[in-house]
């Protein structure tokens, strides 16, 4: 809702330049009517409002009457309002305009463009007895301001608005000028050379038309709106006119055109003091031409006229450059003040004494205290103790010695709510020093969550610490129970081994068959009991024994693992192939020969070709059957029986064999979980795709290890 009624604070202004603006187009309507019907009905004195003085023309009465139309309508938001507008504008400019060029082409003695409407509608006789015209002047300010009007209907309105404040200004200095002359009888005022005059209602016309422009132009930009009422550079105008015309030599239009410029300091345009300064140039040049001078004073008079001129565009470029580092420093301060105002850290000034100048709206959250509670009050009421009373003794220690204890660090203190919980808070402070002033800036920042954090965490450790320490004891229990294992369990299998060994030395030729049968039976048992020991304690060892990683070449570990392997490939007529080339990693080369070894030799042994085949290489980009991808993949793919895909898991849980091998008693079904574990411990994966009845591939992946790197994963 404040929103909300900021932006129709902010409305209103328009509204009364828009409404001024459309009452200024229906006067300018109902002046130009009321001519015409003057001219309509042949009534003189409609048309020249006092006896003798010069006449408004017809077509200056049409021009009124668009213009007043055009001005009433750019107001107006429909688009049909606005297409009414520049027609009526452009119409009211081109009759403007073809009167000028008549006027240049051809010269005072012909109003062929005065006529052209007139003569269908007026007598010829009163058309000879009004005569006349409109003026040059008059053509001038209708074609600039109609144009004015037509730009700002097509053009941005930033730029545009500046053109129509220019305009106005001049349209209001031109009727101000005839109206000047009318009063001072200084017909060069309203009459430009030989021409028609400007008629006396004409230039109370051209003055409304302009205030009538200047309202739209700050209708189209509120900000350059002026903070003084028009009337009074206006007058002020008016008056140094009067004034120079009476005046010998002009000297006193100096003094009074100064505070004209000065004026524009109240004006929003930062251009307005040249506007000023150009209209103070336009009068100086009417005050000289408009009186008749002797010899003797000629040249003096203009080189009275040329200086005061150029100490009012001097006055102007002042008041110019004042005005643009005033809004300059007036946006930075806008900028700032957003700034503090929309920063999520409260913001709080203080003077030397301590006390509140300024606080933001994250500080009115953060404390719970209104701006009218705090500034002006001392800042410790925002301190808890001990801060609360030692905060006037370190101002004073400042004072008085300059030394800085926290200025220009940060710290984490207290801060006191308004509904007194005490809270950690992080301030920042800054010193600001202006002239002999200086002001203190606190940054302040709720760390009440930060502090939480800090204390799960503090526990979290102790709690990691605690269960580390549960980690070593309980690695150092299994590797008790690793020693009891290897010795204590494996000395009575070693007994059934043996003595088993013995009987069938011994007693073998007093047993039958059955008898030998089972005592084979027990030894190859024990045998097999024994490696399953064994694989359990290299498991057991496998997780917790630190990796050896240096640069190896992968290729040399391949063709070692074949050559050590010759044998079991001559016997089942087995092949194995390297696919490419195989790059150097960095790896633990025992471990990956492990690694190698047992899956080449499940290719084999597990494999119902009479040729099997082993392939194993290297992919940069792997993309699986289900759109995975992954990078730097190893390979080892047979064209054996395959894997059904439910077990695809199974075969990595130790002691498990789907099936019995050739050679199943030299195996105990535990080679690719030490596989698995292998590659986990270099931050790696492996994963398979199989097809029953034509091969299994086994992929893997290497984590990235620095050289030298032997921490355990």
């Amino acid at each position: 809702m404040r929103d909300q009624g900021n932006v129709d604070l902010q409305d209103q202004p328009r509204r009364h330049y828009r409404a001024f603006a459309i009452a200024v187009g229906c006067l300018m309507f109902l002046l130009g009517v009321t001519a015409l019907t003057g001219w309509l009905l042949q009534v003189e004195i409609v048309i020249s409002l006092v006896p003798g003085f010069p006449s408004m023309a017809f077509n200056t009465a049409l021009c009124f009457v668009l213009s007043g139309v055009g001005l009433a309508a750019s107001t107006l938001a429909a688009r049909r309002f606005r297409a009414t507008a520049a027609i009526m504008a452009g119409l009211a400019a081109a009759i403007a305009a073809a009167r000028l060029v008549e006027i240049v082409m051809i010269g005072r003695s012909f109003h062929n463009v005065d006529v052209l409407i007139s003569r269908f509608l007026v007598s010829p006789d009163f058309i000879t007895e009004i005569g006349g015209g409109m003026g040059p002047n008059t053509a001038l300010v209708f074609l600039i301001a109609n144009l004015s009007l037509l730009l700002s209907l097509q053009v941005e309105r930033s730029r545009s608005q500046v053109v129509q404040e220019l305009t106005s200004y001049v349209v209001i200095t031109l009727g101000m000028i005839a109206l000047a002359s009318y009063v001072t009888d200084a017909e060069q005022g309203y009459r430009w050379g030989p021409y028609a005059a400007m008629a006396l209602h004409t230039a109370v016309g051209m003055v409304i038309f302009g205030s009538g422009l200047l309202a739209r132009s700050w209708w189209m930009q509120p900000a350059n709106r002026a903070q003084i009422p028009l009337w009074i550079p206006a007058a002020v105008c008016f008056t140094g006119l009067l004034v120079d015309l009476y005046t010998p030599l002009g000297v006193a239009n100096g003094i009074l055109y100064v505070p004209l410029v000065l004026t524009a300091l109240w004006f929003g345009n930062r251009n307005a003091p040249l506007f000023f300064a150009f209209a103070c140039t336009v009068l100086l040049m009417l005050g000289f031409f408009a009186v008749k001078h002797d010899e003797a004073t000629f040249w003096q008079e203009i080189a009275n006229r040329t200086i005061t001129a150029a100490t009012l565009w001097l006055i102007a470029l002042l008041v110019f450059y004042f005005m643009r580092n005033n809004y300059n420093l007036e946006s930075e301060r806008v900028r700032f003040g957003a700034l503090v105002r929309g920063t999520p850290d409260a913001v709080i000034v203080i003077d030397e004494r301590g006390t509140i100048r300024n606080f933001n709206p994250a500080a009115e959250s953060m404390f719970g205290y209104s701006p009218q509670e705090t500034i002006g009050k001392n800042i410790k009421m925002l301190m808890p103790e001990p801060y609360h009373s030692e905060h006037d003794g370190y101002l004073a220690h400042y004072r008085q010695t300059g030394e800085e204890r926290i200025i220009g660090t940060t710290r984490m203190v207290s801060g006191r709510r308004k509904n007194g919980i005490v809270f950690p808070i992080d301030v920042s402070i800054s010193a600001v020093v202006t002239g002999h002033t200086k002001t203190f800036v606190g940054i302040v920042r709720d760390i009440s969550e930060r502090v939480r954090q800090e204390e799960r965490m503090k526990t979290t450790l102790s709690q990691l610490e605690a269960y580390t320490a549960e980690l070593e004891r309980s690695n150092h229990d299994l590797d008790e129970f690793a020693y009891i294992a290897s010795h204590d369990l494996k000395e009575p299998l070693r007994g059934l081994h043996n003595h088993s060994r013995f009987l069938l030395e011994d007693y073998e030729d007093k047993l039958d068959a059955d008898g030998v049968r089972r005592l084979n039976r027990l030894v190859r048992l024990s045998q097999r009991m024994e490696k399953l020991v064994n694989e359990l304690l290299y498991f057991s060892r496998l997780g917790r024994q630190q990796l050896a990683v240096k640069r190896t070449d992968i290729g040399l570990i391949v063709k070692d693992v074949v050559a050590t392997m010759e044998l079991l490939l001559e016997e089942r007529h087995a092949k194995v192939i390297i696919d490419g080339r195989l790059p150097e990693v960095v790896c633990d080369a025992p471990r990956l020969t492990e690694v190698f070894r047992n899956l080449i030799t499940n290719a084999i042994k597990y494999n119902d070709k009479p040729a099997p085949l082993v392939s194993i290489g290297y992919l940069d980009r792997f993309v699986g059957k289900d759109g995975t991808v992954a990078r730097n993949v190893f390979f080892v793919k047979d064209n054996g029986k395959g894997i059904p895909q439910e077990f695809h898991e199974d075969i990595f849980r130790i002691f498990k064999r789907l099936e019995k091998s050739q050679d199943s008693d030299d195996g105990t079904g535990a080679g690719l979980t030490f596989v698995r574990k292998i590659i986990a411990r270099h931050n790696g994966d492996i994963w398979l795709e199989s097809e029953v009845g034509t091969g299994t591939t086994f992929y893997f992946t290497l984590g990235k290890k620095r050289e030298g790197q032997n921490a355990a994963a």
